[in-house]
């Protein structure tokens, strides 16, 4: 049997590169915050947003989500906080491109909201009226919604997997998919 032995200068050597690959990634992550934020497309005309209610789940909870249509099935293990936040959007106002952690449940309670999606090449909305609802599928589907009437629109939305202390909202460039 054989004991390599290492000298203090290699193990030197390697936390110096261990501290250099910490440091480029901690950069890398600043540009990349700093690339989205600007890039990032504001909601415009949004009258308000407030959440009204945060919660964490008290048991472990495994959410399974399968829209009728779809084949997949939005699989949410080990599910972060919830929050519910009314939306309020006035006329010709949007919300901006967007994504969210976790899946979303929206209920449309006045008016209609027209949602658009970053992966339709065609940017056909589809517009959901007051009494009707959605679930947007989060992680990482980047949306928009617009309010084309002239009056407000409100949204309830509930969103699932909230890491705890952020925003329900990931604001996402303009794919550029759609005209306006």
């Amino acid at each position: 049997m054989s004991v390599k032995r290492e000298d203090s200068r290699s193990r030197a050597s390697r936390a110096g590169v261990k501290k250099h690959i910490v440091a480029l990634a901690a950069a890398g992550a600043v540009v990349a915050a700093l690339a989205t934020a600007a890039l990032a497309t504001p909601g415009f005309n949004v009258v308000s947003a407030t959440v009204w209610a945060r919660g964490e789940f008290a048991d472990a909870v495994d959410i399974k989500l399968k829209l009728r249509d779809e084949r997949d099935v939005l699989h949410v293990p080990d599910a972060a906080d919830t929050v519910m936040q009314q939306i309020v959007i006035g006329p010709g106002g949007h919300t901006g491109w967007h994504s969210h952690f976790g899946p979303a449940i929206a209920l449309i309670t006045i008016g209609e909201l027209t949602v658009y999606s970053s992966e339709d090449p065609a940017c056909a909305g589809r517009s959901y009226g007051a009494g009707q609802a959605f679930v947007d599928s989060g992680q990482g589907h980047v949306h928009l919604g617009r309010n084309l009437t002239t009056e407000n629109t409100e949204v309830w939305v509930t969103y699932l997997d909230v890491p705890p202390g952020s925003g329900p909202r990931i604001d996402a460039a303009d794919p550029g998919n759609c005209g306006f």
